[in-house]
């Protein structure tokens, strides 16, 4: 076979399948989307927050890595995205669809502050739902 045929079915295949992750809304990776709603966490974890706040946020998450919006309630707020984003690319050979930036981005025009300057690798998504509530104030 040809190498530039085959180099252009697979280059085809990648972007199909992140194409279709992007309209349809991807599982969560293991071990999360086996778990029940985290909801009653977040809510003992943020007990001045609003529900909505709390969604929107998580909305917010789940839409930059193009998981479905029906598994929000399943992350913690004790769960790191650096460990979501390895659970979705286990070997760092594997191309991503810039989830972290899109995140990035994201969260700089929503809350309007520099994602950058927040980020660590051990980053959970309580820190920076903690970090957006500051900056909305």
């Amino acid at each position: 076979m040809n190498t530039a045929i085959f180099t252009v079915i697979v280059l085809s295949l990648i972007a199909a399948t992140m194409l279709w992750s992007v309209l349809f809304g991807g599982r969560l990776p293991r071990p999360f989307h086996g778990r029940a709603c985290q909801g009653q966490g977040w809510r003992n974890a943020f007990p001045a927050s609003s529900r909505q706040d709390i969604r929107d946020f998580l909305s917010l998450f789940v839409e930059a890595f193009a998981f479905s919006q029906k598994e929000r309630l399943k992350l913690n707020p004790e769960d790191k995205i650096l460990q979501i984003y390895r659970a979705r690319y286990p070997s760092k050979w594997t191309p991503d669809a810039l989830e972290v930036e899109t995140l990035a981005k994201d969260i700089e025009a929503q809350y309007g502050f520099s994602f950058e300057s927040v980020w660590h690798d051990q980053l959970t998504l309580g820190e920076l739902f903690q970090i957006t509530q500051k900056a909305r104030t």
